[in-house]
């Protein structure tokens, strides 16, 4: 069963919402970010965020290695 992108999400998530979608902590969110094993987050100004289309996609992919998400191999 496919995720679907709640209407009620906003198009820019933060870590913890992300913590939120994926069921850990905010803590995990970053170590994981730091070994590149989230789809890559976008920087604005000392904000991080992750765009909320794209982890509802890679969850739905099977959450793959950051390598093989963005060769779309995953």
């Amino acid at each position: 069963m496919a995720l679907e992108v709640d209407t009620q999400l906003p198009t820019l998530i933060s870590a913890r919402q992300v913590s939120s979608i994926l069921g850990i902590s905010s803590r995990t969110v970053w170590r994981l970010r730091a070994a590149s094993q989230l789809p890559r987050s976008l920087e604005i100004g000392k904000s991080v965020r992750w765009k909320a289309e794209e982890i509802v996609e890679w969850i739905d992919a099977g959450c793959p290695c950051l390598d093989d998400w963005e060769s779309g191999t995953a």
